[in-house]
């Protein structure tokens, strides 16, 4: 009978201990920081990555660690469960005025773990609702330094400074914020217009200066062509020039050579036997061909008084050969004369002399 009221009695002061717990504890929200409060069975076994605070008659007395415990029944109550992973938490999206006064709608994820359960558990009513709130307060006091471009190149930046200061306010709490990520940010329709045209203002400034650059490298090609096709042609006029001069030069030469050479057969043909005949004909052969090409190149014609004295005109020429024979200078001692030295006015060569 003794044992059946105390039986009675001990489950009377569980259900009210029960009831006795805060609301916040159990609520369905805060289900991701703590499980259900579970009640002293004398013997329990708490999961791994799980810190359960114990009261021993509404004092704290201990945090049961993973594993094995013994709690002495309707002493000690277990008031807080704390998980140790990391926490996920959905920041509300929420308005922000930016440094040039543009309103914008911003929402985010905030990562954080328990550190210390104790302070977690006696230091703040409601962990979840503080950090949230700070976070929204640290991202409004961030962006109101920024402005709007900014804000979409620096958000790497952004994050890193909310989480800095989400952790200083925080460690009174035994909280610690692992990284901050915003996921959208909506800003007004008419200003989300004048972006797009910004955008596309700016496209096309890049789109001109790179035709302008375009246009400035082809007109700098073409130049660049012209100015070594030019040089190509003054070096390629200059060793045709070269080339037709050493050609000329060659030529002259060669005519020169040639020349020389005539003289000197003419020469010896002249000191032979008969050689004033032979000078004689080929002049008369010359004198009558001149005749036969008067009157062709020029309407102009001056004619010697005797033209048909075929005879004179030769014996002239002979004669005027004769004298430029005789002063022309003589050889050297012991060298032979040339034919125009040994020719005599008569014609016939004489002997050769030496000294």
């Amino acid at each position: 009978m003794m044992l059946r009221t105390l039986c009675r009695t001990g489950s009377a002061f569980l259900q009210t201990s029960q009831r006795s717990v805060p609301r916040l504890w159990v609520t369905p929200v805060q289900q991701r920081w703590a499980s259900s409060l579970p009640m002293n069975t004398v013997v329990l076994f708490v999961p791994q990555q799980e810190a359960w605070i114990v009261e021993r008659m509404g004092r704290f007395h201990r945090i049961l660690e993973p594993g094995l415990n013994f709690l002495i029944p309707l002493l000690d109550r277990v008031r807080y469960v704390q998980s140790l992973k990391e926490i996920v938490i959905d920041v509300p999206e929420q308005s922000a005025v930016s440094l040039d006064n543009v309103t914008l709608q911003i929402d985010g994820v905030l990562y954080l773990r328990i550190l210390d359960p104790f302070k977690a558990s006696y230091g703040v009513e409601d962990p979840e609702y503080a950090v949230t709130q700070l976070a929204q307060t640290t991202m409004r006091s961030e962006l109101g330094k920024l402005t709007l471009d900014k804000v979409f190149r620096e958000r790497e930046s952004l994050n890193s400074n909310i989480v800095h200061s989400i952790n200083q306010a925080s460690d009174d709490w035994g909280i610690r914020c692992l990284r901050y990520e915003i996921k959208d940010i909506h800003v007004p329709p008419r200003v989300k217009e004048s972006m797009q045209m910004q955008v596309e203002a700016e496209r096309r400034k890049r789109a001109t200066v790179l035709e302008s650059e375009g246009t400035r490298e082809s007109a700098i090609n073409v130049a660049e062509g012209r100015k070594q096709a030019q040089i190509l042609a003054s070096e390629g006029e200059k060793a045709e020039q070269i080339n037709k001069a050493a050609g000329e030069a060659q030529a002259v030469l060669a005519k020169a050579e040639a020349k020389a050479k005539a003289i000197r057969l003419l020469s010896e043909a002249l000191a032979e036997q008969n050689g004033n005949a032979a000078a004689s004909l080929s002049v008369a052969e010359q004198y009558v061909s001149a005749f036969s090409n008067l009157a062709k190149e020029s309407n102009t014609i001056l004619l010697p008084s005797n033209t048909g004295d075929i005879s004179g005109m030769v014996s002239q020429a002979m004669t005027i050969y004769g004298s430029l024979a005789k002063t022309s200078p003589r050889t050297p001692a012991g060298v032979e004369e040339t034919s125009e030295d040994l020719l005599s006015p008569s014609g016939s060569p004489p002997e050769q002399r030496t000294q």
